[in-house]
C-alpha cells in the first residue's frame, strides 16, 4: 500500500483533520465511542496518520502503539505523542513488526479502503491480537459510492481517485470501493466475528456552522459517510 504519497500534503491533511466535520466531529468520536473503556488496554493504531486517535485513546487510559506507511505522518505523530508511544513506518500490506498476540485491540481508522486485497492485512491484524481481542474499523460507506458514481456497478470492487483540498492544499486520495457483502465476507473469512456494525450520527458538540443545511435545520438527523465495524478475534 503506497501511503508515502501523503508526505506531500501531510501538514495540510493534519490541519484539516483536526477540525473538519467528517474527521473531528464524526469519524473520530465514533471510533472513540466504539472503543469504550480502554483503561489499561494495549492498543495498536493501524494506519495512525498524525496520531489524533492515538492521542484521544491515550487520554482515556490506553497504552498505545502505532504505525503508518507515510514517514511524514509518523513524524507528525511523534510531535503530537512524544516518546511514550512506539511508532513505526510500516506497510499494512506487508508483515507487521509486532509479535503474535501483542494487543488487546487494534483500531484501523479510514485505512482499509486504500487496499484492494484485505486478506493479508486482516490476517496480520488478527495475528497481533490477543484471543478475544477487537479490531475496530472505519471505512468508506459502500452506498456513498453509488450516490457519487451512480453510473458504476455497485457489486464490482473498483479503484477510484478523488481530489480534495486540505487546509488550502490540493491532494489526491485513491480508494477501493467494495460492496457491503464483500466487506463482511472478508472479515468473517479472516477469522473475525462481527460484534457491531454502526452508522453513527454526527457528534452533538459539532459546531452548527460545519453542518450541512438539512442537519442544521433539523430536517435530517444524520448523513452517511463511513461504515464502522467492531470485530472480535474468533
Amino acid at each position: 500500500m503506497r501511503t508515502d504519497h501523503y508526505d506531500s500534503f501531510a501538514e495540510a491533511y493534519d490541519a484539516e483533520n483536526a477540525s473538519s466535520l467528517v474527521n473531528a466531529h464524526y469519524e473520530r468520536p465514533a471510533m472513540i465511542a466504539l472503543a469504550g473503556d480502554v483503561r489499561g488496554r494495549r492498543i495498536l493504531d493501524a494506519g495512525c496518520g498524525s496520531g489524533p486517535l492515538s492521542a484521544a485513546l491515550r487520554e482515556r487510559g490506553a497504552e498505545m502503539s502505532g504505525f503508518d506507511g507515510s514517514p511524514a505522518m509518523i513524524e507528525l505523530a511523534r510531535r503530537r505523542l512524544g516518546d511514550g508511544v512506539p511508532l513505526e513506518v510500516a506497510d499494512l500490506a506487508e508483515p507487521l513488526p509486532y509479535d503474535d498476540e501483542s494487543f488487546d485491540d487494534v483500531v484501523a481508522s479510514l485505512v482499509l479502503h486504500y487496499l484492494e486485497d484485505w486478506s493479508g492485512p486482516l490476517a496480520e491484524l488478527r495475528r497481533v491480537l490477543k484471543p478475544g481481542g477487537r479490531l475496530i474499523v472505519s471505512v468508506n460507506h459502500p452506498t456513498v459510492y453509488m450516490v457519487n458514481y451512480p453510473q458504476e456497478d455497485y457489486f464490482v470492487t473498483r479503484r477510484f481517485s478523488e481530489e480534495y483540498e486540505f487546509a488550502g492544499q490540493q491532494g489526491t486520495l485513491t480508494y477501493w470501493h467494495r460492496p457491503l457483502h464483500a466487506i463482511t465476507d472478508a472479515v468473517v473469512a479472516a477469522g473475525f466475528r462481527i460484534a457491531a456494525l454502526a452508522e453513527p450520527l454526527v457528534a452533538p458538540d459539532a459546531p452548527p456552522e460545519l453542518l450541512p443545511p438539512k442537519l442544521r435545520s433539523g430536517e435530517k438527523s444524520g448523513f452517511l459517510c463511513f461504515l464502522f465495524l467492531v470485530l472480535e478475534k474468533a
